[in-house]
């Protein structure tokens, strides 16, 4: 419950602010991850949704890398809100 309030919290306040953020991006790739997760619980071997799921994350990898050369206060604000784990940086 506490996750689907925050979420909406979130996209109300993205709704009205700038949809090319890198932290809209990365919150609406962090939504649509929940979501194939949660799909592919109950049908394991759906390899198309496997496939969409690892793009997915491979971008929101790539902004989260971004914004953590560029910013790394923002970075560390947004993976906390949204409860993702910490990139390793090379």
């Amino acid at each position: 419950m506490v996750k689907n309030s925050f979420i909406s919290v979130i996209s109300q306040k993205e709704n009205e602010e700038n949809r090319g953020s890198v932290e809209f991006q990365v919150f609406s790739f962090t939504t649509k991850i929940r979501r194939l997760t949660s799909h592919l619980e109950l049908h394991k071997k759906d390899s198309s949704s496997q496939r969409g799921l690892r793009k997915i994350l491979g971008k929101r990898q790539r902004l989260l890398a971004y914004l953590s050369k560029k910013n790394r206060e923002r970075y560390k604000e947004l993976i906390g809100e949204l409860n993702i784990r910490e990139i390793k940086t090379r």
